[in-house]
């Protein structure tokens, strides 16, 4: 007995020491590619000594001798801190995807190809004036530089994820920069989804219903538009009702650039004049909206150029300081919502499906292949095909099969689809720009995805929206908000307006200028910009914040950025809930009727604050969602499915009766006519039957942050078991889809109300005291999990803490963790 124990022992003590020694190994390679930010590198294309100071929160500031120095020295320190979502997003942006993860990413990789969105890239190189180029030229032999030191040094392949995924590293090219900002392009834009939903629901129902559905911005007054079905005959309700997400709909999952309607941008801005201001200076906040990853899209750092320090937020892989501030002026992004995309149905030759029909006569498609390879798959060689309208896209995508008639392709006009796009030279202008004028300026070479730019200098502010604005028609025959014949003069883009029609504010009288994604004016079409907007409610919560004060603050800027009040729920809940409050007999505990009566009671007193540890904000999101759909389904069918968040003036309009939009709370199958009251009830009881499951049956310990859980996940590893519990990150946060402190909930699958898509950044910037400027992003710098800067600024970010944002250098040396010298190699 004792010899089997002695033997167990000993095997027992193996294998500890077996684990103990793997897990070593295990770690010491991983952790190889762990920069050392306290090193001197001798580096090729440099021309003089480059120091890059990370302060205490990981935060490079880059000082060098000339700027073309100082961008290889931004070049060298993104490879360092995110070297493999640089090269992810480069292969997305390449339709190479697939080669690392095989036929999953198909469908993205085959898309981005026919969207020729790297062809395009590369052409646009040579369009860029010569200080862009000298910088993305410098930007490229910093990334280089990093990606040499990493295979001459061994220095574990440059990140974790290269072991699992052992892949070449291509070097860094200028046109990868590009393409970058071309990808950004595709997340923001969300106008052909809704041209394609817009038209399965007018051939379904007819305008008023539609209206309701995907109702006007109040005050908008458009002209009924035609029945799509009587555009194109040929299509059938079978087809209009296909699922909406079929396989390849949107591929590639969290690989895929390719957001639906409801996550195509979001952000806030907003901005005070210094007699708005307590200490006469202006202010100006920001906090744009992103899908959420691990690490964040965003990275912060400091340049230190010829004209003076920049800093602020970046994205890796692009050499600009996108959002941030110099000592002599403050820039901002938000989503202007600009429509950039038409959809076109191009009708085929029926003697020669080579060809397709124009105004004039019938023209043949320019061609090409396009070899894709798979991993453990064989190659896919995909025929792309243009018209002089744009790309030809399958009808997997976009749910353009529905839409598409017998006897036609669907093709898109796009404003990124450009070989002349100087977006990043507009960019790394506005870097150097010393006042509102020279910024207003630089926006005009900015092409794509287009943007309000929010402006302060030391005396003035102003919102300039940048990016072009197709040139269409008056006569258009669906104002772009459907997809027109392709043959049709007036359908077809007539060039871009030029840069003075878009949208300027300068120096308005109330000293305020704000944008939440809301219709900033009023304009009749074709100089409309757009009939879809991302706001109709958080505007109204920002005013309200303003009008509270005569002059502002940092910090009551920073109180409005974190604001969690929904002024949606302040509108709806009344009017749902109008016939409800209060009534009936007391029921006994634990019955339905008793419940209802509790969830009731607690919304009656509840002031609208989503708020994390709160039941209410979770009983009043689950009740409007299966609200929505309960008004929806019984019309709509399958097609119902597309509608994934609840939409405020829908709900407001029905429950107003707004042209008669009471109507769709009778359920047409039944023969009783149900009353908007009787849909609420039933779809309350819904709603708390569905949080009884999730989260047990005391109402009192149900806390809205149990749902509304910030998902950041790792877009690779975040779905492989035990490791993702390490390279994924999770924060219960407050807000919702209509606070100002936006968090979007997923709206589907197990965790309807996860905080996907939200503030990556917040930043908040006074020029009477540049200094005192903050920012924060929400994970940390690093996208090494085995580094401490993995997720520690996501610790502040969920706790509404920001940053110093300093140009002072001495302050950015002082406790860093670490500065990195980067000497010429002789």
């Amino acid at each position: 007995m004792l010899t089997l124990f002695r033997w167990l022992l000993r095997i027992a003590t193996a294998l500890v020491v077996i684990f103990v020694v793997g897990f070593g190994g295990v770690y010491y390679f991983l952790s190889r590619s762990l920069p050392d930010y306290s090193s001197t590198w001798e580096v090729r294309g440099l021309g003089a000594e480059v120091e890059i100071a990370r302060n205490t929160h990981n935060v490079p500031h880059i000082f060098g001798e000339s700027d073309e120095d100082v961008f290889f020295g931004l070049g060298f320190a993104h490879a360092q801190d995110r070297l493999w979502q640089m090269t992810l997003l480069r292969r997305t942006a390449q339709g190479r995807l697939s080669e690392v993860f095989g036929t999953r990413t198909l469908g993205t990789d085959e898309l981005i190809r026919r969207l020729d969105v790297y062809g395009l890239a590369q052409a646009s190189v040579e369009h860029q004036d010569a200080a862009t180029l000298t910088a993305l030229e410098a930007y490229a032999r910093g990334v280089n530089a990093w990606i040499t030191a990493v295979n001459e040094r061994a220095l574990g392949r440059g990140a974790p994820e290269y072991f699992l995924f052992p892949v070449e590293i291509g070097l860094w090219q200028p046109a990868d920069s590009v393409a970058l900002l071309k990808l950004m392009a595709l997340q923001l834009s969300g106008h052909l989804d809704a041209e394609v939903r817009r038209a399965r629901i007018t051939a379904l129902m007819d305008d008023d219903a539609a209206r309701d559905l995907m109702p006007d911005d109040p005050g908008q007054g458009v002209a009924a538009l035609p029945d799509y079905a009587s555009l194109f005959p040929g299509l059938t309700a079978t087809q209009l009702a296909m699922t909406r997400h079929a396989p390849g709909d949107l591929p590639g999952g969290m690989l895929s650039p390719f957001p639906p309607l409801e996550f195509a941008g979001a952000s806030n801005a907003w901005a005070a004049a210094p007699d708005r201001s307590t200490n006469g200076g202006t202010l100006l906040a920001n906090d744009p909206h992103l899908g959420f990853t691990a690490p964040s899209v965003w990275y912060l750092a400091r340049l230190e150029l010829e004209t003076g320090g920049v800093i602020g937020g970046t994205i890796p892989g692009i050499p600009a300081v996108l959002v941030g501030r110099s000592e002599q002026l403050g820039w901002a992004l938000t989503s202007s919502y600009l429509d950039d995309q038409d959809v076109f149905m191009e009708e085929l030759d029926p003697e020669n499906p080579t060809r397709y029909r124009t105004p004039e006569a019938w023209a043949t498609f320019e061609t090409r292949g396009s070899i894709i390879q798979v991993k453990d798959s064989d190659p896919v060689t995909v025929t792309l095909r243009w018209t002089e309208n744009g790309p030809v896209l399958p009808g997997s995508h976009y749910g353009l099969a529905s839409v598409t008639p017998p006897g036609h392709v669907a093709a898109v006009s796009w404003t990124v689809l450009t070989r002349e796009d100087t977006s990043i030279s507009a960019a790394i202008a506005l870097m150097r720009a010393g006042d509102i004028d020279a910024a207003i300026a630089a926006g005009e070479g900015y092409v794509a995805p287009s943007q309000n730019l929010m402006l302060i200098d030391h005396e003035r502010i102003a919102m300039q929206m940048i990016g072009h604005m197709p040139r269409r028609s008056a006569d258009h025959p669906t104002q772009g908000r459907l997809p027109a014949p392709g043959w049709d003069e007036n359908a077809r883009w007539q060039g871009v307006l030029p840069y003075s029609a878009n949208p300027r504010f300068l120096d308005p009288e109330t000293g305020l200028l704000g944008n939440t994604n809301n219709k900033p004016l009023e304009r009749p079409f074709p100089l409309h910009v757009s009939f879809e907007w991302g706001d109709s409610t958080r505007i109204e919560r920002w005013m309200h914040l303003m009008r509270q004060r005569a002059v502002h603050t940092r910090d009551s800027f920073i109180e409005a950025q974190l604001d969690t009040v929904s002024q949606a729920a302040r509108n709806l809940l009344p009017l749902v809930g109008a016939e409800l409050w209060f009534q009936g007999e007391p029921s006994e505990a634990g019955t339905a009727e008793a419940m209802r009566q509790q969830a009731l009671g607690l919304l009656a007193d509840w002031n609208g604050e989503m708020n994390e540890h709160l039941p209410e904000p979770l009983i009043y999101a689950a009740w409007m969602r299966h609200l929505q759909s309960r008004l929806i389904r019984d019309e709509l069918g399958p097609v119902a499915d597309i509608f994934t968040h609840m939409e405020p003036l829908f709900i407001e309009r029905v429950y107003r009766n707004i042209n008669g939009a009471g109507g769709w709370c009778d359920v047409v199958q039944s023969a009783v006519v149900e009353t908007c009251t009787d849909i609420a009830r039933t779809a309350l009881d819904a709603a708390l039957l569905e949080l009884r499951q999730r989260f047990g049956s005391s109402i009192e310990s149900w806390r809205w942050g149990d749902a509304h859980q910030a998902v950041h996940d790792h877009p690779v590893l975040g779905e492989v078991p035990i490791l993702r519990h390490f390279v994924n990150i999770r924060q219960s946060t407050s807000g919702g889809d209509h606070t100002l402190m936006r968090g979007r909930t997923r709206g589907t699958g197990a965790e309807p109300y996860a905080n996907v898509h939200g503030a990556g950044y917040r930043g908040v910037y006074d020029m009477a005291d540049p200094e005192a400027s903050v920012f924060i992003i929400a994970t940390g710098q690093s996208g090494h999990p085995l580094s401490r800067h993995y997720d520690d600024l996501g610790v502040l970010w969920r706790r509404g803490e920001y940053i110093p944002m300093t140009l002072d250098p001495e302050l950015a040396r002082a406790g860093g963790v670490g500065v990195t010298r980067l000497e010429p190699r002789p």
